[in-house]
């Protein structure tokens, strides 16, 4: 058997032990192969076989031998994605995917896949469209693909599906002019208006990210769906990113239905894959929202028309597919007046999102294991020495609840106080309670988004050692009761990746320890988050922080996906978005956190963190993996001297 090379870059280098070893089927000799479609950056081929086994077919899938169209390719990142999603993430899915046998990329760029042949299959026709028919399928296919992995924020952080977008305003920018001198006759004038609007606000759109989230194919279209009787198989995911869910809907049904028939069936279209993730349990919003951002999302076509068209290898059926797409996708965008959703033109960013008052209450839980629904509560006394922090997570579908209270003096033990297997508060109170062994907490909102309330009295544990709880070890008892409200201190802050919601608070009321009362007055933050959460898939770190100067820091990162970042930076009325974070951590031989740097952006802002005193908590999961979690009250110092404090937490996995 000859040696496999580690990539075929053409399908002349194929041979039949190559394809015998890569299948593991000894044996095999090839029996002719064909091309497949007319790929703008790759080819396809069947190629069939015989064997011992009988004979079969497989499709081979390589980079284009075009060399700008290969170069495309690997610079815009696409052949990347593809491999990545095929090795990573396809199993995980299932149909409506082929089947994928190898998928390897070398450093130059080249790539190979082996695909299974889905020789029933029916090409779908860009250029001719679709029945509504098929777009009901392609609709439910998508439903599936996306509902095992709606909003996983472990999946949302993987670099492969972040990788930067060169489809940025700049490039739309400069290749626009092109793209109507060379197509301008076949373009309507009302279109190119659609066109030049958009290309204005590229950036602050493309910003402009919204719930719900999950895998987005990119290139959801035609040619990319192979149908069967009442099925189809998607292919072709070079363009796969984390992003809106509802953009390949609007993409699909704004280019693959004839004006008329979108007008005629859009709206049932886009309610029945809605519909479908709902049977699939994996709905976190609305009907009415999920239609405005199928309006909103419908400029991903024009994106997808001008920048292909102009950047990879021009044939005469790629300018017919282009054609096609530009006027059903701008009259589409004229005929849901989306233009009216677009951010200002030359606007740098989109306006940050509000949480709605009706989210402070309870949601429909999802079917995983692991779905809770999260409050967290923290502060820190106006002098810097005390702080506290509670977390009620309710996990229905094990039908408990977790409940943790910390209260941490500088220099003092922390007191831990921590009730796993709690029973769920009753739903229908409009207060929540939770009680249990040694645990009677109260948590009322007195005014959505505003004011909320805990009272609570409990038995904690005193640890000389802080980094006792890391190992499950048990303290002295101590009485603690708390008589606190969190009032709102500056703008509510809903998360763009994610159903959850930060709040910054001013919090006063009562802390009482040991029977000794201390009037409490300080800052803090408080947020609510719903959704299936894995806290042992990932490490990152979470700031709720208060500078001298009034300003209030938010910033998430993850240590393992460098420059990812969630958050804010406000101060008054001016909330500016965090969308990038770099942290670097110092651990202790106790695996307490020693320190921690954080490099945040846009707009450039360094901090450095020192706790000073700890809330530790062991997380413990069902199937045996553990993470450290060692929440820390914290001084910090900025890059330009500011000075400030407030709670940070690390997650950090161990197995």
């Amino acid at each position: 058997m000859t040696r496999v090379p580690a990539v075929l870059r053409k399908i002349d280098d194929l041979d039949a032990g190559w394809l015998a070893e890569a299948l593991a089927r000894p044996g095999l000799s090839i029996s002719g192969s064909e091309p497949i479609g007319t790929g703008q950056m790759s080819e396809s081929h069947r190629v069939r076989f015989s064997g011992p086994d009988g004979d079969g077919s497989i499709v081979i899938k390589l980079a284009s031998r075009d060399e700008n169209s290969r170069a495309a390719g690997f610079g815009l990142g696409a052949y990347r994605r593809e491999v990545s999603f095929y090795e990573q993430l396809s199993a995980r899915l299932g149909r409506p995917l082929a089947g994928c046998h190898l998928a390897i990329q070398d450093a130059s760029g080249f790539f190979t896949l082996l695909l299974e042949d889905i020789g029933a299959g029916t090409q779908g026709d860009q250029i001719a469209g679709c029945t509504p028919e098929q777009a009901r399928i392609a609709m439910l296919a998508l439903a599936r693909l996306q509902a095992p992995v709606l909003g996983d924020l472990i999946l949302a952080a993987s670099d492969w599906l972040n990788l930067p977008n060169p489809l940025d305003q700049a490039l739309l920018e400069g290749l626009l002019p092109g793209f109507l001198e060379r197509y301008g006759e076949r373009i309507a004038p009302e279109h190119k208006d659609v066109l030049r609007r958009f290309v204005a606000s590229a950036d602050a759109w493309a910003a402009d990210v919204r719930q719900p989230l999950s895998l987005s194919h990119g290139d959801y279209r035609l040619d990319n769906l192979l149908f069967t009787t009442d099925d189809c198989v998607v292919v072709d995911w070079q363009t796969v990113s984390w992003g809106p869910a509802v953009r390949d809907v609007s993409y699909f049904l704004g280019g693959g239905l004839t004006v008329a028939d979108r007008r005629a069936h859009e709206r049932e279209l886009v309610r029945a894959y809605y519909d479908e993730l709902v049977r699939l349990g994996a709905d976190e919003l609305g009907w009415e929202h999920c239609w405005n951002e199928y309006r909103r999302q419908c400029f991903h076509g024009l994106v997808m028309n001008i920048a292909p068209a102009m950047v990879v290898e021009r044939t005469e059926r790629g300018d017919e597919m282009f054609m096609a797409s530009t006027e059903r996708m701008c009259q589409q965008v004229l005929d849901l007046d989306a233009l009216s959703l677009l951010p200002d033109a030359g606007s740098a960013r989109p306006a940050p999102l509000r949480p709605d008052p009706a989210d402070e209450g309870l949601h429909e839980p999802g079917p995983e294991e692991l779905w809770n629904e999260s409050w967290y509560f923290d502060a820190v006394s106006k002098d810097g020495a005390l702080g506290l922090y509670v977390r009620l997570g309710r996990l229905p579908n094990q039908e408990q609840a977790l409940y943790v209270a910390s209260v941490c003096r500088v220099g003092e033990p922390p007191l831990m106080l921590l009730r796993g297997g709690v029973p769920l508060p009753d739903p229908a109170d409009s207060a929540q309670t939770a009680s249990g062994e040694g645990l009677h907490a109260t948590h009322t909102v007195l005014e959505p988004l505003e004011r909320f309330e805990i009272v609570l009295a409990g038995t904690a544990e005193s640890h000389d050692d802080p980094s006792a709880p890391l190992r499950a070890e048990a303290g002295e008892p101590v009485e603690i009761a708390l008589d606190l409200v969190w009032r709102t201190d500056g703008i509510p802050y809903r998360w763009r990746q994610a159903t959850r919601y930060e709040i910054p608070c001013l919090v006063e009321g009562t802390v009482t320890i040991g029977g000794e009362e201390h009037t409490f007055s300080g800052h803090g933050q408080r947020d609510h988050s719903w959704g299936s959460r894995d806290w042992w898939s990932v490490d990152w770190l979470w700031s709720a922080l208060r500078l001298e100067d009034g300003t209030r820091i938010h910033a998430v990162a993850i240590p393992q996906m460098p420059g990812y970042g969630v958050g804010y930076v406000q101060r008054g009325d001016d909330l500016r978005e965090i969308t990038q974070a770099t942290v670097t951590t110092e651990v202790r031989p106790d695996e307490l956190i020693a320190s921690s740097r954080l490099e945040l952006g846009p707009d450039p802002l360094e901090i450095e963190i020192e706790p000073l005193a700890f809330g530790a908590v062991r997380l413990d999961a069902p199937d045996g993996r553990l993470s450290y979690f060692p929440r820390a009250l914290c001084r910090v110092t900025t890059g330009d001297g500011r000075r400030g404090d407030g709670w940070v937490e690390w997650n950090r996995v161990q197995r």
